[in-house]
């Protein structure tokens, strides 16, 4: 029942993403554009209401008394955050800092709902520790329980503390409290304004769709107005090409104090998903290769294997955060055979929700990446000392 309303859950998805982006046409489609355009109308006066609360006090915030740094963006997916808060976390680890990373954990295991009723019912406190994901020393869920985002941080970041709890005030107290923590990194964390004190906001805007379809969510993918950017310290424009003079000015006017970076995805390596073997890059040079993913904007993940060299000549996209099952993995393997593909590769985010499989007629490689300054600062370190080491 749970394989039949996902895969149910990912249609309607789909199928409303392909209508907000103009994808599907007809009637039908207009119809329930117009119903979404006037959702989002609603959605945004809800965000800026909430907004003004915060402002005049009556929705309070809370201070722990450590650095906070959200990381986050003003859209819905695809602009390549995990990437980013994995450098930050490693780099502050790296200068001393007892870094903690705090996560809603997106698609994990929810708290049953008998259990949240029932709290709501008898106003009961969530008194429930966070998800330890990993305590700085062992990986301690997987990635149904974290959430993918938590999962591959603390995969990748042996050292660092990684939590899931919807209350990031509570996971943060519980993070000084339990493992000393100093620096409190809010993974998606733009929108999150119940907890401040010494706070730094950061936000990731994609070059290649900065404002999505420039509608308020449900009728576009912005959480917020493009206006609400002035609450940034720091703006990433990632994914750049180098060429964003225009979107740097939309910036400019929007924001004219925020500190902006220009970055890019920089491909390492790739790394078979079962045993772990790294190989270079050079590996898809003038092969035939074949391609899966379950990511917001996979053309990007594509295009970059093509760039390296890759001939693509099979790719299967499926919903974000999509979770695939031993079938799926054995349908794309023989699609790519016939496709006459030498190998199949896929995100790293993605190789975190592949099931075991006894037969691998093609081996399966992840892409590792990681960020790299192209514009803005020297490297990732002056950009961390300007942004967290000014006092």
């Amino acid at each position: 029942m749970p394989d039949k309303l996902d895969s149910w859950t990912e249609s309607v998805e789909t199928y409303v993403l392909e209508v907000i982006f103009n994808r599907r046409q007809g009637n039908r489609a207009d119809l329930l554009r117009g119903v979404l355009h006037a959702l989002s109308k609603i959605f945004e006066s809800a965000v800026k209401l909430r907004r003004i609360l915060y402002d005049i006090r009556i929705l309070r915030d809370r201070t722990l008394g450590v650095q906070v740094i959200a990381i986050g963006n003003l859209t819905v997916g695809g602009t390549g955050k995990t990437p980013v808060v994995e450098k930050f976390a490693r780099s502050l680890k790296n200068q001393g800092r007892k870094v903690a990373i705090l996560s809603r954990g997106y698609r994990s295991k929810p708290v049953p709902l008998w259990v949240r009723l029932r709290r709501k019912i008898l106003l009961q406190e969530d008194v429930t520790p966070p998800r330890i994901v990993s305590d700085g020393k062992s990986l301690l869920l997987d990635s149904q329980s974290a959430g993918d985002e938590p999962y591959m941080l603390a995969a990748n970041l042996k050292d660092v503390i990684v939590l899931v709890d919807k209350d990031r005030v509570k996971a943060g107290r519980f993070a000084i409290e339990r493992f000393g923590c100093d620096t409190l990194l809010l993974d998606d964390g733009f929108q999150y304004w119940k907890l401040q004190g010494r706070r730094t906001d950061i936000v990731l805007i994609d070059s290649q769709q900065p404002w999505g379809n420039n509608f308020m969510l449900p009728r576009g993918i912005l959480r917020e107005p493009p206006k609400h950017l002035k609450r940034a310290d720091t703006v990433f424009i990632t994914k750049s090409d180098g060429d964003t003079k225009i979107l740097q000015d939309q910036i400019g006017k929007l924001n004219p104090t925020a500190r902006i970076i220009e970055c890019v995805h920089h491909p390492l390596y790739f790394e078979d998903c079962y045993n772990g073997e790294q190989i270079s890059l050079d590996f898809i040079k003038g092969k035939k290769i074949a391609a899966f993913s379950g990511i917001a904007q996979p053309e990007s993940f594509e295009n970059s294997l093509i760039n390296l060299g890759g001939q693509l000549v099979y790719s299967k996209r499926y919903a974000d955060h999509h979770r695939f099952s031993q079938q799926e993995i054995l349908n794309v393997i023989n699609r790519s055979k016939i496709r006459q593909a030498e190998v199949i590769l896929t995100t790293q985010k993605d190789a975190v929700r592949i099931s075991r499989l006894d037969r691998r007629d093609l081996r399966i490689f992840f892409m590792r990446v990681e960020i790299k300054i192209i514009d803005g600062a020297n490297n990732f370190d002056d950009c961390l000392n300007k942004i967290c080491f000014t006092e």
